[in-house]
């Protein structure tokens, strides 16, 4: 037999028999490492954090705000932000349809679970602003307690939005006490945001009378207290802008309102 011939042999032996050991004891023979994944195909990389604005202040506005001017055709639809994210998705999509900007108000343990929605309310044009971490009766607790439901919730914005939020409303009550509003200073709002005209929708009346309650009281200047996480409210929406549209009123956020 010719010496290359042998030696080829041999080769080829030496090898079957290493991966026999190789087998034999449990492991695998090393395998020739795959080239590392092109940026391509790692897939999109990740998206930039959202930019909100941070809370400002209105020379000559009271600490606690219900109004805007009343002689501009504009008012504020402002939205307690709790409740199921599908319903949440259906009022923006039915609000940027009828070109409305709204104010969401968004509870602290709500955004823990659904981080995204802060990124879905300001990529829809609107204000994104603080009703505490909680959902509790604020005007009960000592300044201590609510300064800790305000900077809970506004440290959840600030790190889903790079801001504590544009506005704080406080929870469970139209108006804040002294405490509170001391609490939302020290927190970094110069003001509180309540509202002149209650939907009631959270106590799910049938979307007609939602409608109603809004537009049988509303006019320029108006700020209205709405709710996320209620059919009815999904429903009453288009109907809602409908109505300002035919008195001439336009719905822009808080900002917007104030400005």
């Amino acid at each position: 037999m010719p010496i290359e011939r042998r030696g080829a042999l041999r080769a080829g032996a030496a090898t079957a028999l290493a991966g026999a050991l190789a087998t034999a004891c449990g492991t695998e023979p090393r395998a020739t490492p795959a080239p590392a994944a092109s940026a391509r195909s790692r897939g999109p990389a990740p998206a930039a954090p959202v930019a909100a604005p941070a809370p400002r202040r209105y020379p000559g506005r009271p600490a606690e705000i219900a109004t805007g001017p009343p002689d501009r055709p504009r008012v504020a639809l402002t939205f307690h932000g709790q409740g199921d994210p599908d319903l949440t998705r259906a009022v923006l999509d039915r609000a940027e349809h009828g070109g409305a900007r709204l104010t969401v108000l968004a509870v602290g343990d709500w955004l823990d679970r659904h981080p995204e929605m802060a990124r879905r309310v300001l990529d829809g044009g609107h204000d994104l602003g603080n009703h505490t971490q909680r959902h509790i009766g604020i005007n009960d607790m000592t300044e201590a307690e609510a300064y800790a439901e305000i900077d809970g919730c506004a440290r959840r914005l600030r790190r889903l939005t790079g801001s504590i939020g544009t506005w704080f409303r406080p929870s469970r009550t139209q108006h804040a006490n002294d405490t509170v509003r001391a609490a939302a200073r020290r927190a970094g709002y110069p003001h509180v945001l309540s509202y002149d005209i209650d939907s009631l929708d959270y106590t799910s009346p049938g979307a007609a009378a939602v409608v109603a309650n809004v537009t049988g009281r509303i006019r320029a200047g108006s700020i209205v207290s709405l709710h996320f996480g209620y059919p009815d409210t999904v429903a009453a929406l288009p109907r809602l802008l409908a109505d300002l549209d035919r008195r001439g009123l336009r719905a822009v956020t808080t900002t917007e309102l104030l400005s």
